[in-house]
């Protein structure tokens, strides 16, 4: 099975290769199983998809057949029918899709880097950090991390010819539109869009505080369902990501774009959550900051995911703490927070906390790339262009969840 792979990029002269995906439209509609609404239910060849009759017609509009799509049309990934740009995004709930088996097979997307790959320096660099090796998070993580989760979703086969389940992570986020009723979920670009030579990956389904109990794979693969997915599944229904990535990020040469390997959605619930939030059944949602503090001025970030490359298996939350320092890819992009740390693919989109002035962990980054094997990792400033897509989602969305 194909796996997702965070960016890899090898230490001295900056190495090579990101793993790293946009906006979209869809249903609001929390009730996931109940009856269709007027608007869903009348889906002009849609069958079971519930999918609103303006977003059908911006879909056929892109030669898409929601019959074909519902029976496996979703598979193709041929360009020319694979929508990219902004407002392009579909992502209908197939109910089960995502079996618990299905979540904890899922691995990180391949990016073809070999260890050594390097590509010249750009800009000025801090020497790079020791290594800090991860940590498991403690347990049960409903309670010790609510709201970081993980992200499965399909994409291209390596060949081209096939879908493959590949995984990443992924963080509840505050909604000033929904005080206290978070629907939001942050992660990064290359988790969502291809990039410059493809587009929104497909069956994009978040689950908070995933395998609650951590442990082995070997463990997962006997744990009862309550444990696997204890808050539920949730799928995006709407996607944004920087307008620097869909134009030019990707894998190689995609590394140049890991400034902009961010990406915000919002989600509804594959089934009915009697119109709770995800925030609130996840018992957590954090505060983003797009103003963070110069990077000799934080004291120390920590990043948390779930990372499935050797020697992880993607059953459990880790973490890394480290004061941060600089990576400077090129000196016309946004300068990126690099901290020593040894997780691996899968950890891609997870959160970077730092303490609030309350003592609250405030997001200001998001795990994006790294060398192999692991050492370090890096991950964007959130600014501008950043607080952009999130202003954007927040205001489409305050007249409804």
């Amino acid at each position: 099975m194909r796996s997702i792979r965070r960016p890899v990029m090898a230490a001295a002269a900056l190495t090579a290769v990101v793993a790293l995906t946009a906006t979209g439209c869809g249903p609001s509609d929390d009730n996931a199983d109940a009856k269709p609404t007027q608007s869903a239910a009348d889906t002009s060849g849609g069958g079971e998809i519930k999918i609103p009759k303006d977003i059908q017609d911006k879909l056929k509009a892109h030669g898409i057949d929601l019959d074909k799509w519902k029976n496996g049309e979703w598979k193709n990934w041929d360009r020319k029918k694979w929508l990219r740009e902004a407002g392009q995004f579909i992502n209908p709930i197939i109910k089960d899709f995502w079996n618990p088996e299905k979540i904890g097979q899922a691995k990180p997307p391949q990016d073809g880097t070999k260890p050594g790959d390097v590509s010249e320096d750009q800009g000025k660099t801090d020497p790079e950090p020791a290594a800090v090796p991860a940590k498991a998070v403690g347990t049960p993580y409903t309670s010790t991390a609510p709201g970081v989760g993980l992200l499965a979703f399909s994409m291209p086969s390596e060949d081209g010819k096939g879908t493959s389940e590949a995984r990443c992570s992924a963080t509840v986020v505050k909604d000033p539109a929904h005080p206290g009723k978070s629907n939001l979920v942050w992660t990064a670009a290359h988790c969502v869009h291809a990039g410059k030579n493809g587009g929104w990956y497909r069956n994009l389904v978040f689950v908070p505080s995933f395998n609650k109990n951590g442990g082995t794979d070997a463990k997962l693969k006997t744990a009862p369902y309550e444990d696997r997915v204890p808050e539920g599944k949730w799928w995006a229904d709407d996607l944004a990501t920087s307008k620097e990535w869909i134009k030019a990020g990707g894998a190689v040469p995609g590394v140049p774009m890991a400034p902009y390997d961010f990406a915000l959605m919002h989600v509804r619930p594959e089934e009915s959550t009697g119109g709770k939030s995800l925030e609130e059944i996840a018992g957590g949602a954090y505060q983003v900051d797009f103003n963070a503090p110069a990077i000799g001025k934080i004291p120390s970030l920590t990043a948390q995911g779930y990372p499935a490359e050797a020697p992880f298996d993607g059953a459990s939350q880790q973490q890394c703490t480290d004061k941060p320092t600089r990576l400077s890819l090129d000196a016309k992009k946004p300068t990126m927070y690099r901290i020593g740390c040894t997780m691996t693919g899968g950890s891609s989109g997870g959160p970077w906390f730092t303490k609030g002035q309350d003592g609250k962990p405030v997001l200001i980054s998001n795990m994006s790339m790294g060398p192999r094997p692991a050492k370090w990792a890096a991950g964007p400033h959130l600014g501008p262009e950043a607080k952009a897509i999130f202003d954007a989602m927040s205001k489409k969305w305050a007249s409804k969840q």
